[in-house]
């Protein structure tokens, strides 16, 4: 996906996560996403399709049951993002794991798997 760097689109994907890490704090009540930070959100050129990236700490079980649950989630957001959000065609949502923060605390897994010399 070509994402954009433009200041409008910056601008809405900044309030889209905003707006969704306000939600999964105050409204979403499903267990899986209990620990799961909203990190990012990359818009692409015509603002159709919104990458919504996320961390959260755990195993890969953990991982994957939260973007289950982000996913069934997907359409409650999409509908509680036109409300609060003024523009004309809410984005598809697409949740990516972002291990960023994980990689720089513990090292990428190359470097985790090396045996200790």
């Amino acid at each position: 996906m070509k994402t954009s760097t433009s200041r409008r689109s910056v601008k809405m994907g900044d309030q889209i996560m905003r707006e969704i890490a306000t939600m999964l704090v105050e409204e979403i009540a499903d267990p899986r996403l209990e620990l799961v930070t909203i990190s990012g959100v990359r818009m692409n050129k015509d603002n159709k399709i919104a990458e919504v990236m996320f961390t959260m700490s755990g195993d890969k079980e953990k991982i994957e049951a939260a973007i289950t649950g982000l996913e069934k989630a997907k359409g409650f957001i999409r509908s509680k993002l036109s409300k609060r959000i003024r523009v004309r065609q809410i984005p598809e949502l697409r949740f990516i794991h972002d291990n960023f923060l994980e990689e720089m605390v513990y090292g990428s897994k190359v470097e985790r798997d090396l045996p200790d010399n």
